[in-house]
């Protein structure tokens, strides 16, 4: 190799070798002064109660977009209403917050509060949006102050197969005389019952306190008059109703509806895309449903959001609750999943099908009223369960068997108190 060659090879490669020193030099620097490098993601924890349908969208639809705006990663999982409770309690008890944020039912809120479970939200209500429907924003609160934000109202809306109803010469009835009447002559027509409630004498009590106050009747007394008039009804119309009635859960009775095992039957609205959209059964329609001596009474449903005490990343979970709360999110959750929206302003996505089944949702929420929330209320709900079976089902007499449960519901309330 001639020298000429071998000094530009030299040269070269020092050449290199200083570059690379001088990078790497500039990277330390950089990074001793603290040269912007990507954040790392922060992780917000969540917990809700839905179906799997419900899951997809929310983890296609929803929390991608929030995760990108706030380089957040939202590790949600499945916790039912019923041990939301206990799982707080026991991360209070070990003094370790691992959740950021809860939806909630919104009957089942009382004892996270009283327990002193979730935070006081009082100072972010201003960012609860103006188009809020009142009642849910009411039942986040407690005492004054409050401690959940509205996400997912829901109400019961009445379905009924428009065919089997023409055959017979019926109408949706608006009145418990009517509701007895089409109960009796589909019972007469097809020799079994064929019209059912979601009244499984075990779980929740939703339809049962919705007759209790459509008569004037108190719950949290059960023996007084229009409890002992609900009552009283419940016992002539049970003969008639379908078998399904003790069977009849949210899924279970869309099935009912969609085979036409039975002709009518309350249930929630995202039902409407289970068997009209999805099961293209197109006679299947809707209506708010019917009253009581004392008027309508539906009761209020769905879910509200809240802050675990504690929460680790609490600025980063009131983020969360205004993007679940933003016009955006609202019409996903209707259009998708066809959601009633605690929102007055996000009905113009819905479809020309699904608007009377959404009429009827909105006509139910007008008069829907949360169940009494009180820390004592799985005692009521054992209580009124309790009541009724033995009224339907033993055919005992309303008043003496009201008055027996009334007492047990006092006891609650007594013991409650002293602690």
């Amino acid at each position: 190799m001639n020298r000429s060659v071998k000094k530009l090879l030299t040269v070269g490669l020092v050449s290199t070798m200083t570059a690379g020193v001088i990078a790497g030099c500039a990277d330390k620097e950089g990074k001793e002064k603290g040269a912007a490098a990507p954040a790392e993601a922060k992780t917000l924890r969540v917990t809700m109660a839905l179906s799997e349908e419900e899951w997809a969208v929310m983890r296609s639809d929803v929390l991608p977009k929030f995760e990108k705006a706030n380089n957040a990663k939202v590790e949600a999982i499945q916790v039912e209403a019923k041990d939301v409770v206990k799982k707080l309690e026991a991360m209070k008890l070990a003094g370790k917050a691992e959740i950021d944020l809860i939806a909630q039912d919104v009957n089942n809120t009382a004892a996270l509060v009283s327990k002193g479970l979730v935070e006081d939200l009082s100072s972010y209500k201003a960012r609860i949006p103006q188009e809020a429907i009142g009642k849910l924003v009411e039942a986040g609160e407690f005492e004054g102050k409050t401690y959940f934000m509205p996400y997912r109202p829901n109400v019961e809306i009445n379905y009924y197969n428009e065919n089997k109803f023409k055959q017979y010469g019926l109408q949706p009835p608006k009145t418990w005389d009517e509701l007895l009447n089409v109960a009796k002559t589909l019972k007469e027509k097809e020799g079994i019952g064929r019209l059912a409630l979601k009244i499984k004498l075990s779980g929740d009590v939703i339809e049962i306190v919705e007759f209790i106050r459509q008569a004037g009747g108190d719950p949290l007394v059960l023996n007084d008059e229009g409890t002992i008039k609900a009552f009283t009804f419940l016992q002539q119309l049970w003969p008639y109703l379908s078998e399904d009635t003790l069977k009849a859960s949210f899924s279970a009775t869309n099935g009912f509806l969609a085979k036409e095992s039975v002709y009518y039957a309350p249930n929630w609205p995202f039902g409407v895309n289970v068997i009209v959209k999805d099961g293209g059964k197109k006679e299947i329609k809707a209506y708010s449903g019917y009253s009581g001596p004392k008027g309508a009474v539906k009761t209020l449903g769905g879910e509200v959001i809240g802050i675990p005490a504690g929460s680790p990343n609490k600025e980063l979970a009131v983020k969360f609750m205004e993007y679940l709360m933003s016009k955006e999110v609202q019409e996903l959750l209707i259009s998708k999943l066809g959601w009633p929206s605690f929102r007055s302003d996000v009905y113009g996505v819905v479809e020309d099908w699904q608007k009377p089944y959404f009429d009827a949702a909105q006509e139910g929420l007008k008069v829907a009223q949360p169940l009494s929330n009180v820390p004592y209320w799985a005692e009521v709900n054992k209580a009124i369960n309790g009541a009724l079976s033995e009224v339907v089902m033993d055919k005992k007499d309303v008043k003496e068997t009201l008055n027996k449960y009334a007492a047990l519901i006092q006891k609650a309330k007594a013991d409650y108190e002293k602690k």
